[in-house]
């Protein structure tokens, strides 16, 4: 072990390192609140100054960090967000939490770990720990960033440590916190994986190393995938059982009653959140280097994305048979947050159904409790709405009203007897009605 090791061991063992946190989203926010939650200091990097803005002035942005909880370490002086990544030099540990999206043809769009990588590179000094979180295809931590941050001159493992633990955030889970996840930790070499460890056992309730970053970045790929595959099964049993007439959440729950060898997985209008909607196509880009083709995980991920198109065949059919077009029709989303009770739209299919009904041209509006208004989105930059009130009078306005997420808000019941059409596609209403379409 390096003397640069050892210093740095300890100063997290006795919670005296600086932590540095790039990129302040729902997995970089979430973390800053773990690491002051248990004493450390934390410096929280993001080239959005309205967000540092926020931040420094007590006002959260992310549901499951609040304003009250921010204000007391703002107050302690144990956090501070900045745009100045001169401070990076300051930070004993550098984790990196950026968004790694899709191109427009479903390649990996590394820009901004690598843009990071850069940055880090120019303020990189010996006895700091650099670890990536963002998800990402096997290798990226040592065939991408690697190179970059040792062109300085310092070595990893020797100098300076380099390490991939990929994040496990599921927002708005209220049982599986970030401290009672279990963390993945892959280093570069021995040492690196060490002092990862020694940094993550700090935090969470377990920590599990493994033999390389490829394999920790493997892992989060794996995890993910495991879901689309079978999301994407479900989703396509509902369309054929549809046909048949066979109502897919009955059958998932009697199936679900067997006490061994099935998972419940449940069919919904697609897939959302930054995750299991890209995860997929990592993968299949990175295994043409090993010239192996990855048909039954790309056609998984082919179906979860046809799924809006399918949800808003079926509005256009059941206007049809009410003798309305759907251009011109009025339509109502309810929940535009990927999933039930949070407030996160990365990637969620509702967005993908509104702008596909707006090309037929439908007029239409949403309502979500958790997300009073909705714009900035990089697949979507026109789409800008705000959240309509949800009133007897507003209802009756719509010729359509597609339950895209079923937050717990939402009195259904109610929702179903002032609608003239629902369309379905969470099984929130479970009784069979005149005026609900399964979706």
């Amino acid at each position: 072990m390096s003397k640069e090791a050892l210093s740095l061991e300890n100063k997290i063992s006795k919670k005296e390192a600086r932590i540095g946190i790039v990129g302040l989203g729902y997995v970089g926010l979430p973390l800053v609140k773990t690491f002051l939650s248990k004493g450390f200091g934390v410096l929280g990097f993001d080239i959005d100054e309205k967000k540092v803005e926020m931040l420094n002035q007590a006002k959260s942005y992310i549901k499951h960090f609040t304003a009250e909880e921010l204000k007391i370490f703002l107050e302690k002086k144990k956090f501070q967000a900045t745009t100045d990544f001169g401070l990076l030099a300051k930070a004993d540990v550098i984790i990196i939490c950026v968004p790694t999206p899709l191109d427009s043809h479903k390649n990996p769009d590394l820009s901004y770990v690598l843009t990071t990588t850069e940055v880090i590179s120019k303020h990189l000094r010996k006895g700091q720990l650099v670890v990536l979180e963002s998800t990402t295809y096997p290798g990226t931590t040592e065939e991408e960033m690697l190179p970059l941050l040792e062109a300085g001159g310092l070595k990893a493992g020797e100098d300076f440590h380099l390490a991939y633990s990929p994040e496990r955030e599921n927002p708005g889970d209220k049982v599986y916190t970030t401290e009672k996840i279990p963390k993945v930790v892959g280093g570069v070499t021995p040492s690196c994986k060490r002092v990862a460890k020694i940094l993550y056992d700090q935090i969470v309730v377990k920590t599990i190393p493994v033999s390389s970053p490829k394999v920790a970045e493997a892992t989060k790929l794996m995890e993910n995938i495991f879901r689309s595959v079978n999301i994407a099964m479900v989703n396509e049993m509902k369309m054929i059982f549809d046909r048949m007439g066979i109502d897919i959440w009955e059958v998932v729950e009697a199936a679900s009653t067997k006490p061994f060898g099935f998972m419940t997985f449940l069919p919904g209008p697609g897939y959302g959140g930054h995750c299991i909607p890209v995860d997929p196509f990592y993968l299949a880009w990175k295994a043409k280097e090993v010239d192996h083709p990855t048909k039954f995980i790309e056609l998984a991920g082919e179906i979860n994305t046809l799924m809006p198109y399918y949800v808003v065949n079926k509005t256009i059919e059941a206007l049809n048979k009410k003798g309305k077009s759907a251009r011109g029709a009025r339509i109502l989303i309810l929940g535009i947050a990927y999933k039930k009770d949070i407030d996160d739209q990365r990637e969620s299919p509702a967005l993908k159904i509104i702008s596909l009904l707006q090309n037929k041209g439908a007029k239409v509006s949403y309502n979500d409790p958790y997300v009073p208004q909705s714009y900035g989105h990089r697949d979507y930059p026109g789409l800008e709405l705000k959240s309509v009130a949800l009133t007897e009078k507003m209802l009756k306005k719509f010729d359509a009203v597609i339950i895209a997420t079923a937050h717990s808000d939402y009195d259904f019941a109610w929702i179903a007897e002032n609608s003239s059409l629902i369309v379905d596609t969470r099984n929130a209403i479970k009784n069979k009605k005149s005026n609900v379409v399964k979706a």
